[in-house]
């Protein structure tokens, strides 16, 4: 690269003016794409009878360099999120100079709290008490503000299915949030979901928004400030609009079809 697209960030015409051709092409496509995904959600909203200003665009950059990264910035993106702190954390050091919050969606091991509370704003896949802990105690041993958490729902659990899988079943999403909530150094943010492969919602998103709709509201009759609701990705933005989401976390629709190793 022969120009510094990560800071200190200018924007606008400047932005684009000190793009190399290659560069430029990436940030027109990338343009482009963020329109078709900004009308849907425009849409959606209309169709929803909600404000467009009630729905934040999280752009998924896992996989995808640094340098898109701060092309979407340049574009005018404000969140971006990444599911694998090994990717995330040198992304995020590069781009530390640009006006993004960060969002951490992936399963988290406890031995990575330390590193993701270094440069996360939010985590929105706590599922678990000891992650609530090792969190707490990297946010202390960081002296930095308190982070944003989300308790991630596994919708499939509450007919029996994926055991295994991240997030926690709904009959215990409220105990759970009431521990984020009492621990100091993290702040009850929401709920996050990902439609379910398995169990009687599978393959049917406005469902599994609607269930997702129901939890959060009963969060938020015990912690009013917990308003996030993170659901909806590329193919179902939509129903998660419909069913109330402020948080769609879109990676390819913007991006590209990824990889089979991502």
């Amino acid at each position: 690269m022969t120009n510094d697209i990560f800071g200190p960030f200018p924007g606008g015409a400047e932005f684009a003016a000190a793009l190399t051709d290659a560069q430029r092409a990436r940030f027109e496509q990338l343009g482009a794409n963020l329109d078709v995904v900004e009308r849907r959600i425009a849409d959606a909203c209309a169709a929803a009878g909600r404000p467009r200003e009630e729905v934040t665009l999280i752009v998924v950059t896992k996989t995808y360099p640094a340098e898109d990264t701060a092309l979407l910035a340049g574009l005018g993106v404000t969140d971006v999120a990444e599911n694998r702190d090994q990717d995330a954390a040198p992304k995020a050091e590069r781009c530390v100079n640009l006006p993004l919050t960060w969002h951490f969606v992936g399963q988290l091991q406890t031995n990575k709290a330390r590193s993701v509370v270094r440069y996360a704003d939010l985590v929105h896949s706590v599922d678990r008490e000891r992650l609530v802990d090792s969190l707490a105690a990297a946010v202390r041993n960081a002296e930095r503000p308190p982070l944003g958490c989300l308790v991630q729902v596994a919708l499939d659990k509450e007919a029996g299915e994926g055991e295994h899988r991240a997030g926690v079943a709904p009959a215990d999403v409220l105990a759970l949030a009431g521990k984020i909530a009492d621990t100091p150094g993290l702040r009850l943010a929401g709920v996050m979901t990902v439609a379910p492969l398995a169990g009687p919602l599978a393959g049917d998103p406005a469902r599994s928004f609607a269930r997702l709709a129901e939890i959060a509201s009963a969060v938020r009759a015990e912690h009013p400030t917990a308003t996030m609701v993170s659901a909806g990705m590329s193919g179902d933005l939509e129903q998660a609009i419909a069913a109330g989401a402020t948080h769609v976390r879109v990676g390819t629709a913007v991006l590209g079809v990824r990889s089979p190793l991502g």
